[in-house]
């Protein structure tokens, strides 16, 4: 279907309560505004999340990762996180200055389950709590502080419907383009038509698989 084809918004607004199901009662249950011991088990674990985040001007996903235990569980309403070198874009931080509003989605290499929670943020910069953040010899500059308002335990249908732990389902880095092609094609579409040489995207490339893999902290 071409984009063109697709209704109007609200031209053929479904009845999503006569479509869906009303969810089961255990799994209204289930959904918690506080953590537990459970809850408590995966995030000492938990290894990556994307947190979301929005504003006035949209909403925004963020990819977090960091060693086992990495979101520390302050209290049984609480958890944090710390900030480290990205792409210094610093939205989700930006964002929750407008609008304290998130969602965490934890997901566990190899199991069939996510963690969600839902609450409110706020950055930090207190030093007791960065120095209970630190990694080895390192301080983050931020924290994150998350207010927990709901957390629930999610299926993981989807990770099986995109096959995402499956041996066969590690993409071959040949078939899509590297960073430093991505890089030559956005100077072609800017003020630079020549674009940029091979040579410079086999630098650009080495140069992102070393500071991707090395330069974490």
């Amino acid at each position: 279907m071409r984009a063109q084809d697709i209704p109007p918004d609200h031209s053929d607004e479904p009845d999503l309560d006569a479509l869906y199901a009303q969810p089961s009662e255990r799994i209204q249950k289930a959904v918690l505004d506080r953590l537990v011991d459970f809850h408590v088990d995966y995030l000492r674990v938990a290894t990556f999340f994307c947190l979301a985040t929005g504003s006035e001007r949209g909403l925004d996903a963020s990819p977090r990762g960091g060693p086992p235990g990495f979101v520390h569980v302050l209290d049984p309403h609480t958890v944090a996180f710390a900030d480290w070198p990205g792409n210094n874009r610093i939205e989700s931080m930006r964002n929750l200055r407008r609008d304290e509003r998130l969602g965490m989605l934890f997901l566990f290499p190899g199991l069939e389950i996510f963690l969600r929670i839902n609450g409110r943020g706020r950055v930090s910069t207190a030093a007791e709590l960065l120095a209970q953040l630190r990694e080895g010899e390192r301080t983050p500059k931020t924290a994150t502080v998350v207010q927990v308002d709901e957390v629930l335990l999610h299926c993981g249908r989807a990770i099986n419907r995109a096959g995402l732990w499956r041996d066969g389902s590690r993409l071959d880095r040949q078939a899509l383009p590297t960073v430093g092609r991505m890089m030559a094609s956005l100077a072609r579409l800017g003020d630079d038509p020549a674009g940029i040489g091979d040579a410079r995207v086999e630098q650009i490339d080495a140069h992102y698989d070393h500071s991707v893999r090395h330069d974490l902290y």
